[in-house]
């Protein structure tokens, strides 16, 4: 791939990230769900070979933040910190089978929700919904699902 596919491939998992995080979901079924643009993003972490990731990182969680109305640079620094775990293990990623990479997608997803929630404690307190702690789950899950369809959409 060229680095202006990588770009487009990146500009394309970030709309679809962004409209199904948009769609509107029952309470339950919406804290529970994951945070979306991680697996998306991750796919691209992985399988794009990008530059500057931790910048795209930061300003795909920032337009996040816009998006949703929240902390301002919450789901950037989730994000940013995620990705990194998440290039961390990029080289075993590929070799691994689709169990090993659900454990990888649940442990982005997790330190996502920890940051998540660090900052959600320091900016509002302690009050938050226990089904957020679903997502990782969902997002392991959901992960088989959501690499097939953006295998596909890479082509």
């Amino acid at each position: 791939m060229t680095n202006s596919n990588h770009f487009f491939l990146l500009v394309k998992i970030s709309i679809i990230a962004f409209i199904i995080g948009a769609i509107s979901l029952p309470s339950s079924l919406e804290l529970a769900s994951p945070f979306w643009l991680l697996p998306f993003f991750g796919y691209w972490v992985i399988y794009a070979n990008g530059k500057n990731i931790y910048t795209i990182a930061f300003t795909l969680g920032i337009l996040l933040d816009i998006f949703q109305g929240g902390v301002l640079g919450q789901n950037a620094l989730a994000l940013l910190l995620s990705s990194a775990f998440i290039l961390n293990v990029k080289k075993s990623f590929f070799v691994s089978n689709l169990t090993t990479q659900q454990v990888y997608i649940f442990l982005g997803s997790l330190i996502y929700l920890i940051i998540f929630l660090l900052v959600h404690q320091l900016t509002q307190g302690l009050n938050f919904e226990w089904l957020i702690l679903l997502s990782p789950f969902i997002s392991a899950i959901l992960w088989p699902l959501i690499r097939s369809l953006l295998a596909k959409l890479s082509q």
